[in-house]
């Protein structure tokens, strides 16, 4: 086991287990307002909720952004039945039997509540619906609900309500180790934002501004992502990210990040990346280039809709994405390496 990575583990650990399922994202927000505050770094959150550390560079006419989504999936309450069970539907790309049955955590107005995610008993015939689970039919959010075992009039006095949102229990959140290896539910997107933290602390004097961004709602839209690049002319913008492993992607498990191509939402800039990969040879770190379906992030959302001219996204390679991730510590400290040698040698000022 590398101690190299101890504190990296110590500071992911950290993040993951502060909740923020998107659009309720206020609990890591206090948090990184507070430590960036501590390293000194100019910040603030914006309307739209994204948290923004600033670091002058020496053109301030130009500039560049890293993002790194803080938001998670998770839970939405839809209805409230007559005995204080919750029906609850998907926030961003959240499967129910990903997390399976278990202590959950509802985040009610006025408290946070455990209840328990359930899917019916296993001992039942055909004459259940829970029967269709274990023979053939995906299990959807529709065939699971939330038990509180609370009164309708405990619930209201908790703040509980349609809208509100529902994540696994912090308890469950806890990550674990495997050798360099970090697992854990919602290391999309916290452990990106333990860079953009580390990037904070090594990027002095850079060439050009540089805006390092935990955005708001990206499970939801990129709508942090897209306020700020609305309002914040740049030059480039680079979104942090989880890399799915899975056998049609030509990526492999370790210490190499990925650069991609193409996602969803179309093509990466060539000559962004270019840079990007210029700066992993100066740093002497292994790169590994991708095109994805199914994904989307910060940059490649906000180039479709014109809000940046030049996007790229620089991420790690993860098992279980959405569910409970893998990934290897040292892909996420060299995605902390290629960056700080890109804002301080690579970025463009002409």
């Amino acid at each position: 086991m590398n101690t190299n990575y101890d504190r990296l583990f110590d500071k992911i650990q950290e993040l993951v287990l502060y909740h923020s399922p998107s659009g309720l994202e206020t609990e890591i927000d206090r948090a990184l307002l507070k430590e960036l505050t501590a390293l000194k770094v100019e910040n603030w959150q914006d309307r739209a909720g994204n948290v923004i550390a600033k670091i002058p560079g020496r053109n301030s006419s130009r500039a560049i952004a890293i993002t790194a989504h803080k938001d998670e999936i998770g839970m939405i309450v839809k209805s409230i039945d007559s005995n204080g069970c919750l029906q609850v539907r998907r926030l961003g790309g959240s499967f129910p039997w990903v997390y399976g049955e278990g202590v959950v955590d509802i985040i009610g107005d006025n408290q946070v509540i455990n209840g328990i995610l359930s899917f019916g008993s296993r001992h039942v015939s055909h004459e259940s619906p829970q029967k269709a689970q274990q023979l053939d039919t995906p299990l959807g959010w529709e065939d699971a609900w939330v038990e509180t075992k609370c009164s309708l009039a405990e619930l209201d006095a908790f703040g509980v309500r349609p809208g509100t949102r529902v994540v696994i229990g912090k308890h469950r959140k806890q990550p674990f180790r495997l050798k360099d290896y970090i697992a854990s539910y919602t290391l999309d997107n916290k452990a990106s934002v333990a860079i953009l933290l580390a990037l904070a602390e090594t990027i002095i004097d850079p060439p050009v501004d540089i805006y390092l961004v935990a955005s708001a709602k990206e499970e939801v839209g990129a709508i942090g992502a897209l306020y700020f690049t609305q309002n914040q002319t740049l030059d480039a913008l680079i979104a942090l990210e989880i890399c799915p492993l899975a056998d049609e992607y030509p990526i492999e498990s370790g210490v190499a990040p990925v650069l991609l191509s193409q996602d969803n939402y179309g093509v990466y800039d060539e000559f962004l990346n270019a840079e990007i990969r210029q700066a992993a040879v100066k740093a002497d770190i292994p790169l590994q280039l991708a095109v994805l379906d199914g994904f989307g992030s910060d940059a490649s959302i906000a180039m479709k809709f014109g809000h940046v001219s030049r996007a790229a996204c620089l991420s790690f390679p993860t098992q279980n994405t959405h569910g409970y991730e893998i990934a290897h510590l040292g892909a996420i400290a060299n995605c902390i390496e290629i960056l700080t040698t890109y804002c301080l040698r690579e970025c463009k000022t002409n």
